[in-house]
């Protein structure tokens, strides 16, 4: 795949609680699902200049997908994830991005459920 060799920034293992689940116990009280995130971008005019102003404000993304995630209350992670994805398509510079979602304790005798989506900006 043509995005798999683009420059990339990962944000790992972002812990975040939220309402999350279908479940009648499940939207009584926050629950932790945690991230991974892959963000496709080009790397070099900032690799280049040396100049933080050039790449991808990896900070102010955090900070708006746990305000974002903090505030939802999803019925299921699959909906949770679509979000993110478009809130990380807003940001000026990704081209494209992965996100990884996992739910802890979701199944007996698992650490976690995950759904991993793809999605690329259009145009």
């Amino acid at each position: 795949m043509e995005c798999e060799r683009r420059d990339k920034i990962h944000i790992r293992d972002l812990l975040i609680q939220t309402i999350i689940g279908i479940n009648p116990e499940e939207r009584n009280m926050k629950q932790d699902v945690v991230l991974n995130l892959t963000l496709f971008t080009d790397q070099r005019p900032a690799a280049a200049a040396d100049d933080f102003s050039l790449t991808v404000d990896y900070k102010a993304v955090e900070t708006a997908v746990v305000a974002l995630v903090e505030a939802s209350s999803y019925g299921l992670i699959e909906a949770l994830a679509e979000s993110v994805a478009g809130l990380l398509l807003e940001v000026e510079g990704i081209q494209a991005c992965r996100v990884i979602l996992d739910k802890p304790g979701v199944l007996r005798f698992t650490r976690s459920v995950a759904v991993e989506i793809f999605r690329e900006r259009i145009g």
